[in-house]
């Protein structure tokens, strides 16, 4: 039985793949009084990098499992982070006016089944202010019109996202363009969803268009947010078979179900230290 004393790790790696990585690693948490109840690892023959994700009971203080750590870390040049399992990311979400993603991510995030911390709301429109009050969440209105209030937008964001200690920043169906600026400074902690339509659909009512083509699949992608618009690294993608007979507010309401799904999903892997970039691609340790 876990004694009071022990807490429960997450360690995620990546580094040039050698010999002699795991049993390093190993031996590492063996000297640390570590036991690992859950261990991924992943070797990309496109980049040569190696990827690894450990869940570790120790009794030890951090300081001492992360002096075990260190010399491994230094020899093979690692990226590594360690966190507590299950610790709630703090996360920022920002929104439009669709509200099915927020309240997704804010009644899991309530219920307990979804690890992140919700400070705020921002959106661009009040309509959504109503279901933050709901789950107890502050809702912030930040209107954007035009260049000059994005760049004011953003440089707000900038200011709160370090002094909250933001770790995770969320479009859930955010309707606006983030700078290529931005989006560098915050590489790999901003997840955003889009129809799969993409990009034969782009636009204003890709569902109505998509129905007018007799489209048989809809679905969703979570992705990572680059300054290339809904390019960026892949996290998950969902798709769902749909009917001749289907109406186009029918398959709006099975798009808005996929995509809450899929966004959701893609957050709660990134929550839990799953999500690792390798290039234009992710390892998902799932």
């Amino acid at each position: 039985m876990t004694s009071a004393a022990t807490t429960h790790w997450v360690l995620t790696i990546v580094c040039d793949d050698k010999p002699g990585i795991v049993h390093a690693i190993s031996g590492a948490i063996f000297a640390a009084n570590g036991n690992i109840t859950e261990s991924h690892q992943y070797s990309s023959n496109d980049t040569g990098r190696f990827f690894m994700r450990l869940q570790i009971e120790s009794a030890a203080p951090r300081e001492f499992f992360e002096n075990q750590l260190t010399p491994v870390i230094e020899r093979y040049e690692m990226d590594w982070h360690l966190d507590v399992v299950g610790r709630p990311m703090k996360t920022l979400i920002l929104v439009s006016k669709s509200a099915h993603c927020l309240n997704d991510m804010l009644f899991r995030q309530r219920s307990g089944t979804l690890p992140i911390d919700v400070p705020a709301v921002f959106g661009n429109h009040p309509d959504l202010s109503e279901m933050a009050a709901f789950y107890g969440v502050p809702f912030e209105v930040h209107p954007i019109n035009g260049e000059a209030d994005k760049r004011a937008f953003e440089q707000m964001l900038r200011t709160y996202i370090h002094s909250a200690g933001i770790e995770l920043i969320v479009l859930a169906r955010y309707m606006q363009v983030l700078s290529d600026e931005f989006c560098q400074e915050f590489a790999g902690k901003i997840i955003n969803i889009h129809h799969s339509f993409l990009p034969g659909f782009k636009g204003a009512n890709p569902y109505a268009r998509a129905h007018a083509r007799g489209v048989k699949l809809i679905g969703a992608t979570a992705h990572f947010v680059t300054g290339d618009l809904d390019e960026g690294p892949i996290i998950e993608q969902n798709v769902v078979r749909v009917q001749h007979s289907d109406s186009k507010n029918r398959m709006v309401s099975i798009g808005r179900d996929v995509e809450a799904k899929t966004l959701t999903q893609g957050v709660r892997w990134f929550a839990e230290h799953r999500v690792l970039l390798d290039g234009d691609r992710t390892v998902i340790f799932s």
